[in-house]
């Protein structure tokens, strides 16, 4: 039987625990996942690319069948380019199901051989977000119980260094 390739898109603007939670998800049922972290021109990001990727990579190192990749453009070329099969998407709460079932609709116009699979991160982690960590975080707030160790070092240096939200 061939291996299963999923991606796991997003900007990771930082990684938080709840993303860590969907890639042990992810990897009870893929083969292979490739985190495909967006150059996220678009929003601002915190983060530069390279701090993205690195923090990325620290938080799945105990996962062996995940690698990181950065891309631009869209991410069904990103998706096709490898053969993925499956792509990950998030779902905390019942806002954030409209956008995702669109996305997910025009994704499969997009890539007809290629299936959305929606995870949900566990309970502690259904309100957590990337932005909302961004905000705390840069405001002097507490969001250790948010993210990874690796991570909150960074998010504490960018506050200490005067980055505003």
């Amino acid at each position: 039987m061939p291996s299963v390739l999923a991606v796991y898109p997003g900007t990771f603007d930082p990684i938080t625990l709840g993303h860590e939670d969907l890639v042990r998800r992810a990897c009870q049922l893929f083969d292979r996942v490739i985190i495909a972290v967006a150059a996220g021109y678009h929003k601002k990001p915190l983060f530069t690319l390279e701090e993205r990727m690195e923090m990325v990579r620290e938080s799945v190192r105990p996962w062996p069948q995940v690698t990181v990749e950065s891309y631009s453009g869209l991410v069904r070329d990103f998706v096709v380019a490898r053969n993925g099969k499956a792509m990950i998407r998030g779902l905390r709460a019942v806002t954030d199901f409209d956008y995702e079932f669109q996305l997910a609709g025009m994704n499969r116009n997009l890539m007809p051989d290629v299936e959305t699979v929606f995870l949900t991160p566990g309970d502690k982690y259904q309100f957590v977000s990337s932005t909302f960590v961004r905000e705390i975080a840069l405001l002097g707030g507490a969001v250790e119980q948010f993210v990874s160790p690796h991570v909150l070092a960074r998010l504490q240096d960018k506050a200490r260094n005067g980055v505003k939200p």
